[in-house]
């Protein structure tokens, strides 16, 4: 004889909150899959838009350097237009000589940027975070780095390559630096008081201090302000080590610009502006599109400050 089981309140209440847990479980997993294929729909629109501005960017640039170069009525020994350029690289029959004797340059470049655009910006977090910290470092450090803005680097180069030797690295480092330091350090500071007055609230009701609010609210929230003081900070930082190399190490682009210019070599001199100027924008966008996907996996708006 078959025997049938009847189901209490008991067993329909689990059935039934088992369910719901499920429906639940399914719109979680639903809304955590439409909020990623979200991100990466607008991670993909800002990489996308960072290329295009980058190429829009360098067409405009082309664009005005081949009118200059044609309008102006500047000796065509003289003025190399970007065809010029392109044929000196890429089709000319010399083309492989001529970039195995740029591309070394332009390399050492690179290396100087990234130095003082390392060190430069360290050093900007650095001092951000202190004045943040502490009004009387910033009254003391702050009219400093005013000075060194204030003063024409080239002034003060001899007395930093005195002190540091010349041709050595740390006369790069110090020199790229100061280009970086101002710029970079007034946008980091900027980030770091836009923190929201709730949230600083939030952690000093739950017996965080000063160094905790500035982990846990300060530095994140100061986040696309860092990223812009980096994008600010390449083009800087070439300058700086363009400068470093023409008047201490006499290495890279800066130091052959005033060779090529006495040996009466322009092609050479105009593709090695060309190639370092291209490389200070595309460095500039890589920056941009890093930013990007950071803030955008953080569930933040970039360019939203």
């Amino acid at each position: 004889m078959a025997s049938h089981t009847v189901a209490g309140p008991e067993t329909a209440s689990a059935a039934a909150a088992s369910v719901v847990a499920d429906a639940g479980v399914v719109a979680d997993a639903a809304a955590v899959a439409r909020l990623r294929a979200e991100r990466r729909r607008a991670l993909r629109k800002t990489v996308l838009r960072s290329l295009g501005n980058a190429g829009i960017t360098i067409v405009v640039l082309l664009l005005l350097w081949q009118a200059v170069v044609s309008l102006t009525g500047i000796s065509p020994y003289i003025a190399k237009g970007p065809l010029d350029v392109w044929e000196f690289l890429v089709t000319s029959p010399n083309a492989e000589a001529n970039r195995a004797q740029l591309f070394p340059l332009v390399g050492q470049t690179l290396v100087d940027s990234s130095l003082g655009f390392v060190v430069g910006m360290i050093v900007a977090i650095v001092l951000a975070v202190a004045f943040s910290l502490s009004k009387a470092v910033e009254a003391g450090v702050m009219p400093l780095v005013l000075l060194l803005r204030t003063i024409p680097l080239v002034s003060i180069a001899p007395v930093i390559i005195l002190m540091t030797g010349r041709g050595t690295t740390a006369s790069v480092a110090v020199i790229g630096t100061i280009v970086v330091l101002f710029p970079a350090l007034a946008n980091v500071l900027f980030g770091l008081s836009w923190a929201s007055r709730q949230s600083l609230d939030v952690v000093h009701v739950f017996g965080g201090g000063r160094l905790t609010a500035l982990r846990k609210v300060n530095l994140p929230g100061a986040l696309p302000s860092i990223f812009a003081a980096a994008r600010v900070s390449v083009p800087g930082a070439v300058t700086g080590a363009l400068l470093a190399e023409w008047l201490s190490t006499g290495a890279g682009i800066g130091g052959s610009i005033l060779k090529f210019n006495a040996q009466a070599q322009f092609a050479q001199l105009w593709s090695s502006i060309a190639l370092i100027t291209l490389i200070t924008l595309l460095l500039y966008n890589l920056v941009q599109i890093v930013e990007n996907i950071v803030l955008t996996r953080m569930g933040m708006t970039p360019g939203a400050r």
